[in-house]
């Protein structure tokens, strides 16, 4: 963790002034490197005022998301995650990956205020611009097959998807098998990866991570048309509670995998199922074709309808057809 993060956190943390002396001694640097943080950190946004004799003050954390507010609001099988907020990072999935081959602990939770390099499915770019954006990756140490990945991101989207109309009282909706809707927009995009063990075919680490729009200010025009966000065009958005809400859902709904009961409140979101759907299915190839969404099953599974016959959709990628009114386009 750069200087200017773990000083932010330390202010943060502290119930009015701290001496320069005491933050240069608990951080492990020299007074003028505190300084300069402090000085970076203004330079963010964020008001610490400095007194004689007192030492310094944060009055405002700005757009800066502090981990103890967000530790302060977890409770239940998520209240002993540790939680890091990093200023930058190209990706939360992959510097949490560098933690977990490095002995990191299960229950790790990374948030970035920007990533210079997020992704989302098939090593596509994934939009981060700071302030409106809760970018956070979970690490999960949990002894269990590559077949189970799925069902693990099914489970992600049904806490992210409650979380969101938790805290802004709008139904989410879950298209798979991956990305959470609202208004028939993408809010969410959720990107599970791992590394099995060879030996035991088990994973040793998951880490799932999970990108909200909570607000749009900042979005470019053409996102806008596609993209959606929780609370619109507000400059200070309560991503806190966001990445709260999340865990704490996570963490209940992951009690459940091996029964799957978090299922029941998939296919209740789903708005793919029953629709008419273009589908991409990787197993084969990345080949197109037309079906019917009928269900999805318990581990996850896309169940269509297609012209030769009933068929799981294991791995790849839907979009609801659009099937023009009568008379559309008519005269």
């Amino acid at each position: 963790m750069q200087t200017r993060d773990a000083l932010f956190e330390c202010l943060a943390a502290q119930d009015g002034y701290i001496s320069g002396e005491l933050l240069a001694e608990r951080l492990g640097v020299s007074r003028s490197a505190v300084w300069k943080a402090v000085s970076e950190l203004r330079e963010e946004g964020c008001r610490i005022e400095a007194a004689q004799n007192r030492g310094y003050a944060l009055l405002d954390p700005g757009s800066r998301l502090p981990a103890g507010q967000i530790k302060a609001l977890l409770h239940g099988g998520s209240a002993d995650c540790n939680v890091i907020v990093l200023h930058e990072t190209d990706s939360t999935n992959d510097e949490l990956k560098r933690r977990a081959a490095g002995g990191c602990p299960a229950g790790t939770v990374l948030i970035a205020e920007r990533q210079t390099g997020g992704k989302g499915r098939l090593g596509r770019s994934f939009y981060s611009p700071p302030r409106g954006g809760l970018y956070m990756s979970v690490l999960l140490r949990p002894s269990i097959p590559a077949s189970e990945c799925m069902a693990v991101t099914a489970c992600t989207a049904v806490a992210v998807a409650a979380a969101v109309e938790q805290i802004c009282g709008r139904r989410a909706e879950i298209k798979w098998v991956n990305d959470i809707m609202l208004d028939g927009k993408k809010l969410c995009g959720i990107l599970t990866e791992g590394a099995l063990s060879a030996e035991t075919g088990l994973f040793e680490y998951l880490v799932i991570g999970i990108g909200v729009n909570v607000a749009s200010a900042g979005f470019p025009e053409e996102l806008r048309e596609v993209a959606a966000s929780m609370f619109g065009d507000v400059e200070n958005p309560p991503r806190a509670a966001v990445a709260a809400a999340i865990l704490n859902l996570l963490y209940d709904k992951l009690k459940m995998l091996p029964q799957r009961t978090f299922m029941e409140e998939y296919r209740a979101r789903s708005c793919v199922i029953g629709k008419e759907i273009i589908m991409t299915d990787f197993a084969a190839g990345g080949a197109k074709s037309m079906a019917r969404a009928l269900d999805v099953d318990d581990d996850g599974g896309l169940i269509v309808e297609t012209p030769d016959g009933v068929r799981k959709l294991h791995s790849g990628e839907v979009s609801v057809r659009v099937i023009p009114s009568e008379g559309a386009g008519q005269p």
